[in-house]
């Protein structure tokens, strides 16, 4: 389905919204979420009390990244239906995901009140109750799945994460060898129980498991990192470093990576790489203070003295009872002529070592060697987790296929630059029919349209039509002819003219001169028009939306700022114009948005989120002005009431609010 299609049914049909919901579901099965929350839009209007809609729409929007949106849909769904399972489910991987895990634990263990047996629903309740340290009831719900199927691998999986979120690392062990057991192919299986062979010391047996992972084509850079540290162990460095490159090109952003590898090169003494690896690490992670100590014996390698103590006493700052940075701290002073100081150093030091008890109460050993990639192995994507089948109480699996479409699949996922849309223009020629729901029409343009006054109909538009160099030509031709008929209408060479006819004709010529984009000449007709006919709403419009594209090129090029112009005095114009507008046509919503963004170039960001509203009270599917509130709420560190915002612009059609909300939130 292209975003050409149009959202129009017979009206004789009373919108069938059974068809409707199948296409909708249709849509969200071939991962067309964007596209399949519309139809459910439709099927909501008609029949506000249905619950399935809401359901499905949800389902659409947690693969969009916008949980707060989905979570209110789920709310939605329950109170049309308290008997639907799929929706306490959905809400309840919801709440996970927002890490309200109480409130998913209450979801799934109502929806296995209407649905007992279903294996996902039970899974996802023991993973609730183990975020909240609820272990023996999360290994009692896995337990109950075993029971039916001792050789169940993602219930043996998940007991096995379990225990060790609960630190008995032999339940774990055991749980994840079942899991090789019935399901060798798989490397998670493999990460997993390699993680705990090495926890308990097992490091043959840890290494065969990781290499095993690796070789089945695992991508998790934590079996790398852990494999390179049983290499380290054996002394076997080219091996362990081979395996830290790949963690670190699996992985650019993981610190630990960096780090381990640049203990193994401190190791060898290739000290200059060392320090590379080990800034990298603490770039990434600036608050991991372990990280400093092996840089500070790094620099006084490296004979930089000053930063090596500078690195020792932010460790010495988190960590006063750790003796070795003092130590290295006083060699690092006498090495720069300052004895009184190292003597400091040491005098500290020793009395702290007079008083071992306290040290040892204080537990004040730093872990500065190569560290464990304890991260819960091959780390989950739990949007793709979620199960559609789940959420309608079925079992069958589901498949997502790859589109092309820039509106299909995860969007959210495709990069959106946190800027404003931009202002909505009247323009001749109209855009093609969009995802997006705003109600591109006022009254008193349709009106002047039946006039006839123009050579053709204007329609509001997001984003103007560039135009080929015929249809220039056809506007300069335009403008001749116009200006023709104005030279015979000003020498009083035109009978029965008045002044309708005339601001209609210095009108026209306005709008063929802002397409031709000569601003100047259109702001002088529309002036022209205006001091004819001095109600005409339309008018102010395009000249304030005029003024400010003249204003823009007189920015970008540099015009705006000689003899000391600042464009204060072309933006209270503006602003004057749409306030016209708004006094002429109190509905016109398009005015209202308009300002709303101009009052954002001003950093008047109050005053924008109260036009923004007041565009949205009287057009509620105003989707621009959602998705612009949304981020104007988020610049005034209002990001709760920002993100919802941006959930209704994406709902309403614009699918690059997904991305914004996966940051933001």
């Amino acid at each position: 389905m292209s975003l050409g299609f149009a959202f129009a049914f017979p009206v004789n049909a009373q919108l069938n919204t059974d068809r409707i919901t199948a296409i909708g579901r249709n849509a969200l099965y071939f991962d067309d979420y964007v596209l399949s929350i519309q139809y459910f839009n439709q099927v909501i209007k008609l029949k506000p009390y249905l619950a399935e809609p809401y359901l499905y729409r949800a389902i659409a929007k947690i693969q969009l990244g916008d949980m707060a949106g989905a979570e209110r849909d789920c709310t939605s769904a329950i109170q049309n239906n308290p008997f639907l399972p799929g929706a306490y489910y959905t809400r309840g991987f919801v709440r996970m995901q927002m890490h309200h895990f109480d409130l998913a634990e209450q979801d799934f263990t109502e929806a296995l009140l209407y649905a007992p047996e279903n294996k996902t629903y039970i899974l996802l309740r023991a993973d609730s109750r183990s975020q909240l340290g609820k272990y023996e009831e999360a290994i009692a719900d896995i337990d109950y799945l075993l029971r039916k199927d001792p050789h169940d691998v993602s219930s043996n999986f998940e007991k096995g994460i379990i225990c060790m979120a609960n630190k008995d690392t032999l339940c774990a062990h055991h749980s994840f060898s079942v899991a090789v057991q019935y399901d060798n192919q798989n490397p998670a299986n493999w990460s997993a129980r390699g993680l705990t062979n090495l926890m308990l010391g097992q490091d043959n047996d840890a290494l065969l498991d990781l290499t095993t992972a690796i070789d089945l084509g695992s991508r998790w850079p934590g079996d790398y990192i852990n494999r390179g540290i049983l290499l380290y162990k054996k002394h076997n460095y080219r091996g362990a470093l081979a395996d830290y490159d790949k963690a670190v090109e699996l992985n650019p952003q993981d610190a630990q990576c960096y780090y381990n590898r640049g203990v193994l090169r401190a190791e060898v003494g290739d000290w200059n790489r060392a320090l590379e690896d080990f800034n990298t690490a603490i770039n990434l992670e600036p608050d991991n203070i372990e990280m400093y100590y092996q840089r500070g014996v790094v620099f006084l390698q490296l004979r930089q003295w000053n930063e090596a103590v500078a690195d020792f006493d932010r460790l010495i700052e988190r960590y006063p009872y750790f003796l070795p940075s003092y130590y290295l701290a006083a060699q690092a002073k006498t090495a720069l002529n300052d004895p009184q100081t190292a003597y400091l150093y040491q005098q500290k030091a020793h009395k702290l070592e007079e008083n071992k008890d306290e040290i040892m109460r204080q537990q004040q050993s730093v872990n500065t060697n190569v560290q464990l990639a304890k991260s819960q192995p091959q780390k989950r994507d739990r949007r793709k987790e979620f199960s559609n089948s789940a959420a309608q109480n079925r079992q069958e699996p589901q498949e997502s296929g790859q589109y092309q479409s820039e509106a299909r699949g995860n969007v959210q996922k495709r990069y959106a630059d946190v800027v404003n849309e931009p202002n909505i223009v009247l323009s001749y020629y109209k855009q093609s029919r969009s995802l997006r729901r705003t109600n591109y029409f006022h009254f008193s343009v349709d009106d002047y349209n039946k006039t006839g006054a123009l050579p053709s109909p204007l329609h509001f538009v997001v984003q103007e039509q560039a135009l080929t160099a015929e249809m220039v030509n056809r506007h300069f031709e335009n403008i001749d002819r116009l200006s023709v008929q104005i030279d015979r209408l000003e020498n009083n060479l035109l009978s029965g003219s008045n002044g309708s006819y005339a601001a209609d004709l210095y009108f026209a010529r306005a709008l063929e001169f802002a397409l031709v984009q000569d601003y100047s000449s259109a702001i002088d007709d529309c002036t022209r028009a205006l001091n004819c006919k001095s109600d005409f709403a339309i008018a102010y419009f395009c000249r304030a939306n005029w003024r400010y594209k003249l204003l823009e090129y007189q920015r970008s090029t540099g015009a705006l700022y000689e003899d000391g112009h600042n464009g204060k005095l072309d933006f209270e114009l503006i602003l004057r114009d749409y306030d016209m507008v708004i006094t002429l046509q109190p509905d016109f919503t398009f005015a209202y948005y308009n300002k709303a963004n101009i009052l954002c170039t001003q950093k008047d960001f109050q005053s924008a989120i109260s036009n923004y509203s007041q565009a949205i009270t009287y057009d509620p599917d105003f989707a621009e002005a959602w998705f612009n509130l949304g981020l104007t709420r988020i610049y005034t560190d209002d990001t709760e009431g920002g993100i919802q915002d941006l959930s209704k612009a994406g709902e309403l059609g614009i699918y690059q609010a997904y991305n914004l909300i996966t940051r933001f939130q």
